[in-house]
């Protein structure tokens, strides 16, 4: 087994995520199999308690685990299918580590981070290779280099490369070459430092993937190759990408990236054929059609909190040949200015998932105007729970209608917390987690999208819909389209007098990918090219 180590250096969010990711769609395409897995530093245990202003969407696995997002760069890009093993954080580590010296395993020795700490690290290393049984396993280690909570990691991998041999571990070093405006050149010092911090841990990179906004010219690799002690052509290039971040394996292939790796690592593997990644990024750049989508939500000035929304719209688009402009609407703009105001002219609306009560009445109030207007709308998880409040209100008159969530004294709680909810105190991993089977109704519009009787999907909430008010619901023209296989839970309802309004409470944006759009982002941008140019695709 081979293995790739992705460090980062001199800023954080430089994407060694999409790094690891494009290098293993790369070598997927050369016939390997890939597996990726992240190490993050900080002591949370997993995301799942940490705000969206600190570290961005919560992405959830099938298992049930809660994991950062770079998981989701992953399963998009490859076709890896990930557990709560490929995501390991410092406060899983240390909290096993602890507990293994409560119940006595280290026989009375002193508890040191070097060998119990970095030898925990290098286990999970060996599990996931044993498990998944790739050819590679690419390790991203997060955070930046020099960072003090980053230590044992790259100490743990400098020890692992060194225990497993030349040509079956190289590291790929992520750094950033800023341009100087007043000086009208790249930087190179930065790079200089990042590597230099990284030998002095022990740790020589194989390869230097420079983050640049500008091309990098042969004088500035060269200076690169001589400062870093690598070879020329392992000064690697990654300048932002012009499009999207699907363009990164061509951009990446372009510059040799896998063939260099498989030659250091001993792979006599074919050459990768790109031709359906370059029909997936022909149709993100010459489209043949183009829509509209608001996006309403709590989170909206963070890119990441909402990540895996909008790439699964993206690939809606791909997959109808439809450009996408997302209008990212901030709910409480809809609260101050009406939902007509800040919606009129879109040609669908999204309203994804999120916790607390700020900008409720905003989505609300969209997921009205999509009702009344016949405008296209898809809610993922309190997208669906907004909808049946809206419905509840102003269709069926049950004023007041609300969530418990939001208020606990509602006289209408059509949304209402799960009954093994009820006894639980800890926040962290407790709620409703990971993929759920689901039963779709035959003749609805969503199991006609998704043509199954039975899917899996992911979930993460603690709210359903109260069964209380289903019979009501039904009659006014709810439509029930999916429930758990008891039928005691909703999964998915949607209007019969819409042309397209459905909602869901799992999150179908985390299985969707590129080069396999998910059924029902799929379904909605054909929708909101119907509803736009008044003719179906």
């Amino acid at each position: 087994m081979k293995y790739i180590f992705v460090t980062g250096g001199v800023v954080s969010s430089l994407g060694k995520g999409l790094t690891a990711a494009a290098l293993g769609t790369l070598l997927e395409h050369r016939g390997l199999k890939v597996a990726l897995q992240k190490f993050d530093p900080y002591l949370n245990v997993d995301p799942g308690t940490m705000s969206p202003y600190q570290h961005g969407e919560v992405y959830v696995l099938d298992d049930g685990a809660e994991t950062d997002l770079d998981l989701g760069h992953y399963e998009r890009f490859t076709h890896t299918k990930l557990t709560r093993l490929n995501n390991l954080t410092s406060g899983q580590v240390y909290q096993t580590v602890l507990n293994n010296e409560r119940e006595g395993k280290y026989l009375g020795k002193t508890v040191q981070v070097i060998p119990h700490v970095t030898d925990e690290i290098q286990n999970r290393i060996y599990l996931v290779g044993d498990i998944t049984k790739a050819d590679v396993l690419i390790t991203e280690i997060g955070g930046t280099t020099g960072d003090i909570e980053g230590l044992p990691f790259l100490e743990a991998i400098r020890e692992f490369a060194q225990d497993v041999g030349p040509h079956n571990a190289i590291f790929v070093h992520v750094t950033y070459v800023p341009f100087i405006k007043a000086a009208g050149e790249l930087k190179t010092k930065p790079t200089q430092q990042s590597v230099a911090k990284l030998r002095e841990i022990g740790i020589a990179p194989h390869i230097i993937a420079c983050r640049c906004e500008y091309p990098l010219e042969r004088e500035v690799r060269q200076k690169i190759a001589l400062f870093c002690n690598v070879p020329y052509e392992a000064v690697i290039e990654a300048k932002d990408v012009d499009h999207s971040i699907y363009e990164m394996p061509l951009m990446l292939q372009r510059e040799r990236l896998d063939e260099l790796v498989c030659r250091q690592l001993h792979l006599d593997v074919p050459q990768a054929d790109m031709r359906n990644w370059q029909e997936i990024i022909r149709k993100l750049i010459a489209p043949a059609h183009r829509v509209r989508i608001a996006v309403v939500g709590k989170y909206i000035e963070l890119q990441d909190a909402y990540k895996s929304v909008y790439e699964a719209i993206i690939h809606g688009g791909i997959a109808n040949d439809c450009g996408i402009q997302i209008e990212k609407v901030d709910a409480e703009q809809i609260e101050r200015d009406g939902a007509e105001r800040v919606l009129k002219g879109v040609g669908g609306i999204l309203v994804p998932g999120g916790f607390g009560e700020r900008g409720i009445e905003g989505k609300i109030a969209a997921a009205r105007y999509a009702r009344e207007n016949k405008v296209p709308y898809l809610g993922l998880c309190l997208g669906m729970q907004i909808a049946t409040i809206e419905f509840g209100r102003h269709v069926l008159g049950l004023n007041g209608a609300h969530s418990t969530e939001f208020q606990t004294n509602t006289p209408h709680p059509v949304i209402d917390l799960q009954d093994d909810q009820r006894s639980v105190r800890m926040m962290g991993g407790t709620m409703r987690l990971g993929a759920q089977p689901c039963q779709l109704v035959m003749g609805t519009k969503t199991q006609r999208l998704y043509n199954a009787f039975v899917v899996s999907e992911r979930h993460r909430h603690r709210y359903e819909f109260n069964n209380s008010y289903r019979t009501q619901f039904e009659a006014a023209g709810f439509v029930f389209a999916g429930t758990t296989p008891d039928g005691r839970l909703v999964e998915c309802i949607e209007l019969k007098e819409h042309p397209f309004f459905c909602a869901v409470q799992f999150h179908p944006e985390f299985q969707s990918k590129p080069n396999a759009p998910h059924p029902l982002f799929r379904g909605f941008i054909a929708a909101v090219h119907e509803y736009l140019h008044r003719k179906p695709l």
